[in-house]
């Protein structure tokens, strides 16, 4: 019986050997599948970003239509939130949630009236990932079209 015992014990445990491969095993999966995974979060946030603009400019041309014109600069997107001075009679906002004045990457979405890169009309910019104007891949600023 003590043999039988003594058995059991040896073939419970694991080898250094077997410990080893599967170290190998989940350092090898580490090294190639976490970097995709991680590219790819950054391609959906640039998607939610551009999904965000075409909320705002809905959100926009709402106000329009209410107000009779859009906010000015000096309003910025706040107006879509509190009513401007003289326009509180005819605003019937929020006409969105202050959530959407971001963007993926907890910056403020950047309005100009007067659109530089949409002339005769508004322009919207998310300036990616680094907050800073230009940049190239999840960088790279995201316009209005």
């Amino acid at each position: 019986m003590d043999k039988d015992m003594k058995q059991r014990r040896k073939q419970k445990g694991f080898t250094i050997i077997e410990l080893v491969a599967v170290a190998m095993i989940i350092s090898l999966l580490a090294v190639f599948v976490v970097p995709r995974a991680f590219k790819g979060l950054g391609r959906a946030k640039r998607d939610i970003a551009r999904g965000k603009i075409g909320i705002l400019e809905g959100a926009l041309a709402q106000f329009q239509y209410d107000c009779g014109r859009f906010p000015t600069d000096a309003e910025g997107l706040q107006a879509l939130l509190t009513p401007p001075a003289g326009l509180e009679d005819k605003w019937a906002g929020p006409y969105c949630k202050s959530s959407d004045l971001l963007d993926p990457w907890g910056n403020p979405y950047i309005y100009i009236a007067t659109g530089v890169i949409n002339p005769g009309g508004f322009d919207l910019i998310s300036y990616g990932a680094d907050g800073a104007e230009g940049g190239e891949g999840e960088n790279a600023d995201i316009y209005n079209d």
